[in-house]
């Protein structure tokens, strides 16, 4: 199992920028797929981006153009950059790892280890 732990989350106006971590042990992020979550109450917890082993992304329409997901040089930490935040963007934000390297499903049922959570707040 991996432990991942995230950070980085804050209250920011709407428009502005944030970004958010995933710590995880050295070559942890290489061997797996990768993916940040966000949740709300009484909502069903939604991919938001995820990364592959050989570094392929893809993103949730609504996102898309404004979050970017990336790993650091060595692997161990991974990052969502969000710019040109909404009030819709507030959430509690997961990391999450599977134990494959490959991407191909956004159901949290699939993903194997997860960070317990950094909340993003966006105001009007």
């Amino acid at each position: 199992q991996a432990q991942l732990m995230e950070s980085g989350g804050d209250s920011v106006q709407a428009g502005g920028s944030l970004k958010i971590s995933c710590a995880a042990s050295e070559y942890v992020l290489r061997r797996r797929c990768m993916a940040w979550f966000r949740q709300l109450p009484w909502k069903e917890r939604q991919a938001v981006a995820t990364i592959d082993g050989d570094d392929r992304t893809a993103y949730a329409d609504s996102v898309k153009g404004r979050f970017t997901i990336f790993k650091d040089n060595a692997e161990t930490t991974l990052y969502l950059r969000m710019n040109n935040l909404k009030p819709e963007d507030t959430a509690m934000y997961y990391c999450a790892a599977r134990n494959v390297g490959y991407c191909y499903t956004r159901s949290p049922t699939d993903y194997d280890s997860w960070g317990r959570g950094t909340q993003v707040t966006v105001s009007s």
